[in-house]
């Protein structure tokens, strides 16, 4: 397999909340393993029903895979990285905006921008931040 990156984004214990949320936003399948599952559910801190690992692979293509924070760790949303979702339909990629943006924050209207593309940003209800960029028609 080639090389491929992916967003891998560590939750307050709220894992197994958020991929379901984006599962039913993006569409897909999950696949997820707990702390317990993989021999970590004994450590000191440590939820055994916890999110060690877990991935959505959309029909689109994307993976994204998220977990809960590990004991001791303090995850931080909203920092200096967004997700970003662009392409050119403008119903599908409208209708995450949509969907990522219940019981977030849209900090941007999705709208034309004066490059010529519709572009907006949002805080999700996990804290996670997200770009939607859809391309001007050529």
């Amino acid at each position: 397999m080639a090389p491929r990156l992916s967003p891998y984004v560590s939750l307050p214990g709220t894992a197994r909340e958020a991929l379901a949320f984006y599962r039913s936003v993006l569409g897909g399948e999950v696949t997820l393993s707990t702390f317990g599952e993989l021999g970590a559910g004994g450590a000191e801190g440590v939820d055994p029903d916890g999110v060690m690992h877990g991935q959505l692979d959309t029909p689109s293509g994307f993976t994204l895979m998220v977990s809960d924070a590990m004991a001791g760790a303090a995850p931080t949303t909203g920092s200096n990285l967004a997700l970003c979702l662009f392409g050119d339909d403008l119903e599908q990629l409208r209708g995450f905006f949509t969907g990522l943006a219940e019981g977030g924050r849209v900090t941007t209207p999705l709208q034309a921008q004066v490059w010529g593309d519709q572009y907006g940003a949002l805080t999700d209800r996990f804290g996670v931040e997200w770009m939607v960029d859809v391309s001007a028609p050529a």
